[in-house]
Protein backbone atom coordinates (compact mmCIF):
# COMPACT_ATOMS: atom_id res chain seq x y z
CA UNK A 1 0.00 0.00 0.00
CA UNK A 2 1.30 3.44 -0.97
CA UNK A 3 2.42 5.83 1.73
CA UNK A 4 -0.09 8.64 2.45
CA UNK A 5 0.58 12.13 1.13
CA UNK A 6 2.37 14.13 3.84
CA UNK A 7 0.69 17.51 4.32
CA UNK A 8 1.93 20.56 6.24
CA UNK A 9 -0.63 23.27 7.12
CA UNK A 10 0.66 26.84 7.49
CA UNK A 11 -1.66 29.47 8.96
CA UNK A 12 -1.44 31.96 11.82
CA UNK A 13 -5.05 31.21 12.82
CA UNK A 14 -5.48 28.22 15.20
CA UNK A 15 -9.06 27.92 13.92
CA UNK A 16 -7.92 27.66 10.29
CA UNK A 17 -5.23 25.10 11.14
CA UNK A 18 -7.81 22.93 12.90
CA UNK A 19 -10.39 23.48 10.16
CA UNK A 20 -8.06 22.49 7.32
CA UNK A 21 -6.85 19.47 9.29
CA UNK A 22 -10.45 18.37 9.81
CA UNK A 23 -11.12 18.56 6.06
CA UNK A 24 -8.57 15.85 5.30
CA UNK A 25 -9.09 13.74 8.44
CA UNK A 26 -11.23 11.21 6.63
CA UNK A 27 -8.78 10.75 3.75
CA UNK A 28 -6.72 7.62 4.30
CA UNK A 29 -4.20 8.71 1.65
CA UNK A 30 -3.51 12.16 3.18
CA UNK A 31 -1.75 12.62 6.51
CA UNK A 32 -1.24 15.95 8.29
CA UNK A 33 2.36 15.71 9.50
CA UNK A 34 2.49 19.16 11.09
CA UNK A 35 1.12 22.68 11.38
CA UNK A 36 3.01 25.96 11.32
CA UNK A 37 1.92 29.38 12.63
CA UNK A 38 4.03 31.61 10.34
CA UNK A 39 6.50 31.55 7.47
CA UNK A 40 9.59 31.00 9.60
CA UNK A 41 7.94 28.12 11.38
CA UNK A 42 6.95 26.68 7.98
CA UNK A 43 10.54 26.76 6.71
CA UNK A 44 11.79 24.95 9.83
CA UNK A 45 9.11 22.29 9.60
CA UNK A 46 9.62 21.68 5.90
CA UNK A 47 13.29 21.01 6.64
CA UNK A 48 12.50 18.74 9.61
CA UNK A 49 9.34 16.94 8.44
CA UNK A 50 9.91 16.84 4.67
CA UNK A 51 6.21 17.03 3.71
CA UNK A 52 5.07 16.23 0.17
CA UNK A 53 2.92 19.37 -0.06
CA UNK A 54 1.84 22.34 2.07
CA UNK A 55 -1.06 24.77 2.29
CA UNK A 56 -0.01 28.31 3.14
CA UNK A 57 -1.81 31.47 4.18
CA UNK A 58 -0.47 34.74 2.79
CA UNK A 59 -1.03 37.21 5.64
CA UNK A 60 0.91 36.02 8.70
CA UNK A 61 3.04 37.67 11.41
CA UNK A 62 6.83 37.21 11.77
CA UNK A 63 7.16 36.09 8.13
CA UNK A 64 4.35 36.31 5.57
CA UNK A 65 3.48 33.59 3.11
CA UNK A 66 5.03 35.22 0.04
CA UNK A 67 8.40 35.72 1.74
CA UNK A 68 8.37 32.14 3.00
CA UNK A 69 7.32 30.83 -0.42
CA UNK A 70 10.26 32.53 -2.14
CA UNK A 71 12.74 30.99 0.32
CA UNK A 72 11.11 27.55 0.10
CA UNK A 73 11.16 27.50 -3.70
CA UNK A 74 14.80 28.59 -3.79
CA UNK A 75 16.15 26.21 -1.14
CA UNK A 76 13.92 23.13 -0.88
CA UNK A 77 10.99 23.38 -3.31
CA UNK A 78 7.81 21.44 -2.65
CA UNK A 79 4.32 22.06 -4.04
CA UNK A 80 2.55 24.86 -2.16
CA UNK A 81 -1.20 25.57 -2.31
CA UNK A 82 -1.95 29.15 -1.23
CA UNK A 83 -5.07 30.15 0.72
CA UNK A 84 -6.24 33.30 -1.06
CA UNK A 85 -8.87 35.87 -0.13
CA UNK A 86 -11.37 36.82 -2.85
CA UNK A 87 -10.44 40.50 -2.94
CA UNK A 88 -8.51 42.72 -5.36
CA UNK A 89 -5.50 42.65 -3.03
CA UNK A 90 -5.96 38.90 -2.58
CA UNK A 91 -5.85 38.47 -6.37
CA UNK A 92 -2.59 40.43 -6.64
CA UNK A 93 -0.97 38.44 -3.82
CA UNK A 94 -2.14 35.14 -5.31
CA UNK A 95 -0.71 36.00 -8.72
CA UNK A 96 2.54 37.01 -7.02
CA UNK A 97 2.58 33.62 -5.29
CA UNK A 98 2.05 31.77 -8.58
CA UNK A 99 4.91 33.75 -10.12
CA UNK A 100 7.12 32.69 -7.21
CA UNK A 101 6.31 29.03 -7.78
CA UNK A 102 3.14 28.16 -5.88
CA UNK A 103 1.43 25.18 -7.52
CA UNK A 104 -2.10 26.53 -7.09
CA UNK A 105 -4.46 28.30 -4.70
CA UNK A 106 -7.69 27.74 -2.81
CA UNK A 107 -9.96 30.81 -2.61
CA UNK A 108 -11.41 31.56 0.80
CA UNK A 109 -14.04 34.09 1.78
CA UNK A 110 -12.72 35.82 4.88
CA UNK A 111 -16.07 37.47 5.58
CA UNK A 112 -17.61 34.13 6.53
CA UNK A 113 -14.73 31.73 6.93
CA UNK A 114 -16.57 29.29 9.23
CA UNK A 115 -19.05 28.49 6.44
CA UNK A 116 -16.69 28.87 3.51
CA UNK A 117 -14.15 26.39 4.86
CA UNK A 118 -16.61 23.54 4.24
CA UNK A 119 -17.04 24.58 0.59
CA UNK A 120 -13.36 24.20 -0.19
CA UNK A 121 -13.07 20.60 1.03
CA UNK A 122 -13.50 18.83 -2.33
CA UNK A 123 -11.37 21.41 -4.13
CA UNK A 124 -8.56 21.13 -1.59
CA UNK A 125 -8.50 17.33 -1.48
CA UNK A 126 -8.62 16.96 -5.27
CA UNK A 127 -5.80 19.48 -5.73
CA UNK A 128 -3.60 17.86 -3.08
CA UNK A 129 -3.99 14.47 -4.77
CA UNK A 130 -3.62 15.73 -8.34
CA UNK A 131 -0.58 17.93 -7.68
CA UNK A 132 1.29 15.23 -5.74
CA UNK A 133 0.45 12.53 -8.30
CA UNK A 134 3.49 13.53 -10.36
CA UNK A 135 6.86 15.11 -9.69
CA UNK A 136 6.23 18.80 -9.29
CA UNK A 137 7.58 20.90 -12.14
CA UNK A 138 8.73 24.46 -11.50
CA UNK A 139 10.45 26.99 -13.73
CA UNK A 140 10.63 30.76 -13.33
CA UNK A 141 7.95 32.69 -15.19
CA UNK A 142 10.33 33.73 -17.99
CA UNK A 143 13.75 32.25 -18.56
CA UNK A 144 16.10 31.49 -21.40
CA UNK A 145 13.83 28.71 -22.63
CA UNK A 146 10.52 30.54 -22.41
CA UNK A 147 11.20 34.24 -22.67
CA UNK A 148 11.29 36.49 -25.67
CA UNK A 149 9.69 36.62 -29.08
CA UNK A 150 10.82 34.19 -31.74
CA UNK A 151 13.65 35.82 -33.70
CA UNK A 152 12.61 33.95 -36.85
CA UNK A 153 9.35 35.90 -37.22
CA UNK A 154 8.68 36.91 -40.85
CA UNK A 155 7.21 40.37 -41.44
CA UNK A 156 6.07 42.40 -44.39
CA UNK A 157 7.87 45.65 -45.12
CA UNK A 158 5.26 47.61 -43.14
CA UNK A 159 5.95 45.53 -40.02
CA UNK A 160 2.79 43.45 -40.17
CA UNK A 161 3.25 39.74 -39.55
CA UNK A 162 2.80 37.57 -42.62
CA UNK A 163 -0.34 35.55 -41.90
CA UNK A 164 -0.85 31.88 -42.64
CA UNK A 165 -3.98 31.42 -44.78
CA UNK A 166 -5.28 28.50 -42.72
CA UNK A 167 -5.41 29.50 -39.03
CA UNK A 168 -7.63 32.50 -38.28
CA UNK A 169 -8.07 32.16 -34.50
CA UNK A 170 -6.36 30.57 -31.49
CA UNK A 171 -8.38 29.09 -28.60
CA UNK A 172 -6.56 28.28 -25.34
CA UNK A 173 -7.89 26.45 -22.28
CA UNK A 174 -6.16 25.93 -18.92
CA UNK A 175 -6.81 25.28 -15.24
CA UNK A 176 -4.50 24.25 -12.37
CA UNK A 177 -1.03 25.59 -13.21
CA UNK A 178 -2.50 27.61 -16.06
CA UNK A 179 -1.52 31.13 -14.97
CA UNK A 180 2.18 30.23 -15.06
CA UNK A 181 1.74 28.28 -18.30
CA UNK A 182 -0.02 31.19 -19.99
CA UNK A 183 2.78 33.48 -18.84
CA UNK A 184 5.18 31.19 -20.68
CA UNK A 185 3.11 31.21 -23.89
CA UNK A 186 1.46 34.60 -24.45
CA UNK A 187 4.58 36.81 -23.95
CA UNK A 188 6.26 34.98 -26.85
CA UNK A 189 3.73 36.26 -29.37
CA UNK A 190 4.73 39.34 -31.41
CA UNK A 191 2.99 42.71 -31.21
CA UNK A 192 1.49 42.37 -34.68
CA UNK A 193 0.21 38.84 -34.10
CA UNK A 194 -2.16 38.29 -37.05
CA UNK A 195 -5.15 36.54 -35.42
CA UNK A 196 -7.26 36.90 -32.24
CA UNK A 197 -6.78 34.67 -29.20
CA UNK A 198 -9.57 33.47 -26.90
CA UNK A 199 -8.56 32.20 -23.44
CA UNK A 200 -10.48 30.35 -20.75
CA UNK A 201 -8.57 29.91 -17.48
CA UNK A 202 -10.47 28.39 -14.54
CA UNK A 203 -10.23 31.21 -12.01
CA UNK A 204 -12.56 33.12 -9.65
CA UNK A 205 -14.29 36.26 -10.91
CA UNK A 206 -12.25 38.40 -8.49
CA UNK A 207 -9.00 37.22 -10.08
CA UNK A 208 -9.51 37.30 -13.85
CA UNK A 209 -9.34 41.09 -14.26
CA UNK A 210 -6.06 41.30 -12.35
CA UNK A 211 -4.66 38.33 -14.24
CA UNK A 212 -5.53 39.86 -17.63
CA UNK A 213 -3.77 43.09 -16.62
CA UNK A 214 -0.70 41.22 -15.44
CA UNK A 215 -0.52 39.05 -18.54
CA UNK A 216 -0.91 42.12 -20.75
CA UNK A 217 1.86 43.96 -18.87
CA UNK A 218 4.45 41.27 -19.70
CA UNK A 219 3.27 40.60 -23.27
CA UNK A 220 3.70 42.25 -26.66
CA UNK A 221 0.02 41.79 -27.50
CA UNK A 222 -2.94 43.26 -25.63
CA UNK A 223 -4.72 41.00 -23.14
CA UNK A 224 -8.12 42.05 -21.78
CA UNK A 225 -10.80 40.55 -19.59
CA UNK A 226 -13.82 40.15 -21.86
CA UNK A 227 -16.84 42.24 -20.91
CA UNK A 228 -19.12 40.97 -23.68
CA UNK A 229 -19.95 42.67 -26.96
CA UNK A 230 -16.36 43.15 -28.14
CA UNK A 231 -15.64 42.57 -31.83
CA UNK A 232 -12.65 40.24 -31.76
CA UNK A 233 -9.55 41.63 -33.44
CA UNK A 234 -6.12 40.31 -34.44
CA UNK A 235 -3.32 40.88 -31.97
CA UNK A 236 -5.63 40.85 -28.94
CA UNK A 237 -6.23 38.07 -26.40
CA UNK A 238 -9.64 37.92 -24.71
CA UNK A 239 -9.75 36.26 -21.26
CA UNK A 240 -13.10 34.97 -20.05
CA UNK A 241 -14.28 36.43 -16.73
CA UNK A 242 -14.36 33.95 -13.88
CA UNK A 243 -18.13 33.63 -13.56
CA UNK A 244 -19.34 33.48 -17.20
CA UNK A 245 -19.10 31.12 -20.14
CA UNK A 246 -17.53 32.81 -23.16
CA UNK A 247 -18.61 32.14 -26.74
CA UNK A 248 -18.05 33.90 -30.02
CA UNK A 249 -21.05 34.74 -32.21
CA UNK A 250 -21.25 36.46 -35.60
CA UNK A 251 -23.55 39.43 -35.06
CA UNK A 252 -21.99 42.26 -37.10
CA UNK A 253 -20.55 42.84 -40.56
CA UNK A 254 -17.25 43.64 -38.84
CA UNK A 255 -16.89 40.10 -37.56
CA UNK A 256 -17.36 37.89 -34.52
CA UNK A 257 -18.49 39.24 -31.17
CA UNK A 258 -17.76 38.03 -27.63
CA UNK A 259 -20.85 36.68 -25.87
CA UNK A 260 -20.98 35.99 -22.11
CA UNK A 261 -23.59 33.87 -20.36
CA UNK A 262 -24.25 31.81 -17.23
CA UNK A 263 -25.86 29.14 -19.44
CA UNK A 264 -25.49 26.21 -19.34
CA UNK A 265 -25.67 26.24 -15.55
CA UNK A 266 -25.15 22.51 -15.00
CA UNK A 267 -21.47 22.38 -16.00
CA UNK A 268 -18.81 21.77 -13.36
CA UNK A 269 -16.67 24.64 -14.64
CA UNK A 270 -17.78 28.19 -15.36
CA UNK A 271 -16.18 29.41 -17.53
CA UNK A 272 -15.99 26.23 -19.58
CA UNK A 273 -13.14 25.60 -22.01
CA UNK A 274 -15.34 23.34 -24.13
CA UNK A 275 -18.16 25.89 -24.44
CA UNK A 276 -15.65 28.43 -25.76
CA UNK A 277 -13.87 26.01 -28.10
CA UNK A 278 -17.08 24.60 -29.55
CA UNK A 279 -18.16 28.12 -30.52
CA UNK A 280 -14.74 28.74 -32.08
CA UNK A 281 -14.96 25.48 -34.06
CA UNK A 282 -18.41 26.46 -35.31
CA UNK A 283 -17.37 29.99 -36.24
CA UNK A 284 -14.02 29.10 -37.81
CA UNK A 285 -14.39 25.59 -39.27
CA UNK A 286 -10.99 24.34 -40.44
CA UNK A 287 -9.31 27.60 -39.43
CA UNK A 288 -8.99 27.28 -35.63
CA UNK A 289 -6.02 26.24 -33.53
CA UNK A 290 -6.99 24.70 -30.18
CA UNK A 291 -4.46 24.61 -27.34
CA UNK A 292 -5.06 22.74 -24.08
CA UNK A 293 -2.74 23.41 -21.14
CA UNK A 294 -2.23 22.03 -17.63
CA UNK A 295 -5.29 21.42 -15.47
CA UNK A 296 -7.43 18.92 -13.57
CA UNK A 297 -10.34 17.08 -15.10
CA UNK A 298 -11.32 16.90 -18.75
CA UNK A 299 -12.82 20.31 -19.55
CA UNK A 300 -11.81 21.15 -23.10
CA UNK A 301 -11.99 17.59 -24.41
CA UNK A 302 -15.25 18.10 -26.32
CA UNK A 303 -14.15 21.51 -27.55
CA UNK A 304 -10.83 20.23 -28.86
CA UNK A 305 -12.69 17.35 -30.50
CA UNK A 306 -14.96 19.81 -32.33
CA UNK A 307 -11.98 21.86 -33.52
CA UNK A 308 -10.34 18.66 -34.81
CA UNK A 309 -13.56 17.38 -36.45
CA UNK A 310 -14.07 20.66 -38.33
CA UNK A 311 -10.56 20.53 -39.79
CA UNK A 312 -8.66 22.68 -37.30
CA UNK A 313 -5.41 21.87 -35.50
CA UNK A 314 -4.80 20.91 -31.88
CA UNK A 315 -1.91 21.20 -29.42
CA UNK A 316 -1.72 19.58 -25.96
CA UNK A 317 0.86 20.37 -23.28
CA UNK A 318 3.05 17.40 -22.42
CA UNK A 319 2.93 15.57 -19.10
CA UNK A 320 6.43 16.55 -17.95
CA UNK A 321 5.71 20.29 -17.93
CA UNK A 322 2.14 20.17 -16.57
CA UNK A 323 1.49 20.93 -12.91
CA UNK A 324 -1.50 18.58 -13.30
CA UNK A 325 -1.72 16.30 -16.35
CA UNK A 326 -5.49 16.06 -16.50
CA UNK A 327 -7.03 18.20 -19.25
CA UNK A 328 -4.20 17.56 -21.73
CA UNK A 329 -4.20 13.83 -20.88
CA UNK A 330 -7.90 13.58 -21.74
CA UNK A 331 -7.19 15.07 -25.16
CA UNK A 332 -4.09 12.94 -25.77
CA UNK A 333 -5.82 9.73 -24.66
CA UNK A 334 -8.72 10.48 -27.02
CA UNK A 335 -6.25 10.66 -29.91
CA UNK A 336 -7.17 14.19 -30.96
CA UNK A 337 -3.90 16.02 -30.25
CA UNK A 338 -1.98 16.84 -33.44
CA UNK A 339 1.02 17.88 -31.33
CA UNK A 340 2.11 17.16 -27.75
CA UNK A 341 4.64 19.77 -26.67
CA UNK A 342 6.44 21.05 -23.56
CA UNK A 343 5.17 24.42 -22.41
CA UNK A 344 8.29 26.28 -23.55
CA UNK A 345 7.72 25.18 -27.18
CA UNK A 346 4.01 25.95 -27.44
CA UNK A 347 4.37 29.69 -28.05
CA UNK A 348 6.77 29.07 -30.93
CA UNK A 349 4.42 26.47 -32.41
CA UNK A 350 1.47 28.89 -32.24
CA UNK A 351 3.60 31.37 -34.19
CA UNK A 352 4.49 28.72 -36.79
CA UNK A 353 0.84 27.75 -37.22
CA UNK A 354 -0.43 31.30 -37.63
CA UNK A 355 2.42 33.12 -39.38
CA UNK A 356 4.10 31.95 -42.59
Amino acid sequence: MAEPIRLLIVDDSPFMRRAISSLVDGESDIKVVGTAKDGQDAIRQIQDLKPDIATMDIEMPVMDGLTALKIIMEKFPIPIIMLSSLTEEGAKETLDALDLGAADYIPKNLSNVSLNILKIKDDLISKIKAITAKKYFFKPRLNEQTGGVSKAMPFKENGTAVKNNKIDIVAIGSSTGGPKALQDVIPKLPQNFPVPIIIVQHMPKAFTGSFAERLSSISHIKVIEAAGGEIIKPGTAYLSPGDKHLSIVKETREGFVISLSTEPEDLINRPSVSVMMESVAKGYPGKALGVILTGMGSDGLMGMKKIKETGGKTIAQDEATCVVYGMPKAVVDAGIADMILPIYKIGDEIIRETVC
